[in-house]
């Protein structure tokens, strides 16, 4: 019973599909900015990762099919910055 349920729980991680999105992100000064952002965008269910470089004002997010491209951009706007998406891919 035991390697069932461990074969399933592997199963799901090797099938799922995984959406990368780079996201330009407007308005960044300084890092409490990009934690804010990180913090939003993780704040998603569904939203496995999430990386913010003020430097470049890219944030790349990787996140299952159920989140929706709009999310992600709401969760930037609620913390008041303005967000792009330069493209989405699945990995």
């Amino acid at each position: 019973m035991k390697k069932v349920v461990l074969f399933l729980v592997l199963s799901v991680f090797v099938f799922a599909k995984e959406h990368v999105a780079v996201i330009s992100v407007e308005g960044m000064t300084c890092p409490l900015c990009t934690t804010a952002v990180k913090k939003s965008l993780k704040s998603i269910d569904g939203v496995v990762s999430a990386k913010v470089k003020l430097n470049t004002k890219k944030a790349i997010v990787h996140f299952d099919e159920k989140v929706r491209k709009k999310q992600l951009l709401e969760a930037i706007k609620k913390v008041g910055y303005k967000g792009i998406i330069d493209s989405v891919t699945k990995e």
